[in-house]
């Protein structure tokens, strides 16, 4: 299949996923809730899209799939009340408590973040720094007069990966490498089409995206030292919450990957992420058809099993939502007060 024809096959992917989640809604001119999540292909789109089936086949809930825009635009949109759900994330909600990074201009943002509630975090897994074997790239500092993928413009995720590139290497984004300024479905599709040297991307192992790669061509991972993990920059990038160490095993993506070793990076926590005017019901029944029904989840794809009751709190500071509050102290949970 060609560059047009995978993004063509991506784009009723997504069409078919979202009218999942539409369901019976314009038909039957039932009420359906607003969801916005990053795009096809990410961690966070697939959870997204799982609870909104879970939602239709098991409440009758219907939701309605945004896949487009930056994780920081949707948590703002949230607290205004202008969507229902979205992929919520520990350090977006840290910068926007404290009007860091995106949000310094954005004056009311604290009190934006106090609206915000959670429904359950899970990991949107490990930063795949990924190369094509024949680029000649082996590690980080090979980089140098690249063109490199470091995620979304004003997203969270290229907050983090320039951190992990310029604190590994000490280049200066912009000047010592270009910066691609794309959104996460057409970076995968530049990447496929050989538009980037280094595509970032934090995502679980196998990710959907890289492995469509791996199919035919030899990809390599660029991994973090001991030593890197000890400069300043990335030691105050751990310290952000969601922040984790984590690894790529060797062969996670078959042959064509030509790391023999793990490969140790930078691993995310996110979350389904609501807002305080959700009613308690709502969020009650749909986070009880998530995860009562646990096998289907996990069914969608091998790392979603990393999603479970022992793990939901997480990384976890956004308070959690009175509904999923209920079904969790139901299921015997202690929930974090915050």
């Amino acid at each position: 299949m060609n560059g047009r024809g995978k993004l063509r096959f991506a784009g009723m992917a997504f069409a078919v996923a979202l009218l999942l989640a539409l369901g019976a809604a314009s038909a039957s001119g039932k009420e359906f809730y607003k969801m916005s999540t990053i795009g096809p292909g990410t961690s966070p789109f697939i959870v997204s899209t799982t609870f909104a089936q879970m939602g239709k086949k098991y409440v009758g809930v219907e939701i309605q799939i945004n896949a487009t825009g930056a994780a920081t635009r949707h948590a703002v949109d949230a607290a205004r009340g202008k969507i229902d759900f979205f992929m919520s994330a520990p350090v977006v909600q840290h910068f926007m408590q404290n009007n860091l990074a995106m949000y310094k201009k954005l004056k009311e943002a604290p009190e934006l973040a106090k609206k915000l509630r959670t429904v359950f975090n899970f990991p949107i897994g490990v930063y795949h720094m990924t190369v094509y074997e024949d680029s000649g790239i082996k590690s980080l500092m090979d980089i140098k007069g690249k063109r490199v993928f470091l995620g979304p413009p004003t997203g969270a995720a290229r907050v983090v990966a320039r951190a992990i590139v310029e604190g590994a290497t000490g280049y200066k984004a912009g000047k010592d490498f270009t910066v691609v300024k794309l959104g996460w479905a057409a970076a995968g599709q530049a990447f496929q089409d050989r538009q980037l040297d280094l595509y970032i991307n934090p995502t679980n192992v196998p990710s959907p995206i890289i492995s469509q790669v791996a199919l035919t061509n030899k990809i390599r991972f660029l991994g973090l030292s001991e030593a890197d993990f000890k400069t300043k920059r990335i030691q105050g990038l751990m310290k952000l919450p969601g922040r984790t160490i984590e690894t790529i095993p060797p062969k996670a993506y078959g042959r064509n990957q030509t790391n023999t070793t793990a490969v140790t990076s930078v691993g995310a926590w996110v979350g389904i992420g609501t807002h305080e005017g959700v009613p308690e019901e709502v969020v009650y029944k749909l986070t009880k058809a998530f995860f009562d029904h646990l096998d289907e989840v996990h069914a969608q794809a091998v790392w979603m099993k990393a999603i479970s009751l022992e793990n939901v709190f997480k990384e976890l500071n956004i308070p959690v939502h009175p509904g999923a509050r209920r079904y969790f102290e139901e299921k015997g949970l202690k929930v974090p007060n915050l």
